[in-house]
């Protein structure tokens, strides 16, 4: 799939806010800092498409941005916070968790997880909650450009034999870097894939 326009759409505090489309989303969350903004970026090949931010945390609302005029990437603020108030918590997990479940154009969440560190509890937890939900969704693994090509494949590994202690079968994964523009066409032509499946 080829990205040739990107454009902000609208930034949402709460499911009922988001555009009145019925156009497919593709909903991207994870810890803060995970590099959710540099892979929306890479993905779009625009820069400037979501602001990236040496602060942590710094996407509080849902943000749609429309692709080819076909679909929706969504934005989602990041789960984890480690400076911000219970209340701001809370608030912030009510209005991810009411788009994942109440959101209808929603056809898929890529979660992402930084490569570098082994399975997170707060990962898996929220990957758990997914698959309860019946939520489709696949992985990210982000920053594959700070490891050597044997610590990354190590590192997958590990985290698919974690998965599977819980999970009859590993769900789809992908292994990027927004440096280097690696996987970009595997989860573009993901999306696509999913896409030509709902005509």
């Amino acid at each position: 799939m080829d990205i040739k326009t990107a454009e902000f759409t609208l930034s949402s505090p709460n499911v009922g806010m988001c555009p009145k489309d019925t156009k497919p989303e593709y909903a991207f969350i994870g810890r803060s800092n995970v590099g959710k903004s540099s892979l929306i970026n890479m993905l779009s090949r625009n820069k400037k498409l979501a602001k990236t931010s040496a602060t942590p945390g710094k996407t509080l609302l849902i943000n749609h941005f429309l692709m080819n005029r076909e679909w929706y990437l969504v934005d989602l603020p990041g789960y984890g916070f480690a400076k911000r108030s219970k209340s701001e918590i809370a608030k912030l997990d009510q209005m991810i968790r009411g788009y994942i479940l109440g959101r209808e154009q929603l056809v898929n969440v890529f979660v992402l997880v930084d490569i570098r560190h082994e399975a997170q509890n707060i990962d898996l937890e929220f990957i758990n909650w997914l698959g309860v939900s019946s939520i489709p969704f696949a992985i990210v693994f982000t920053k594959a450009d700070k490891l050597s090509e044997s610590k990354v494949k190590a590192n997958v590994n590990a985290y698919v034999n974690k998965m599977l202690e819980t999970w009859e079968e590993m769900p789809p994964y992908f292994i990027t870097s927004s440096e280097k523009a690696r996987g970009r066409d595997e989860v573009l032509g993901y999306i696509e894939e999913i896409n030509k499946s709902l005509k």
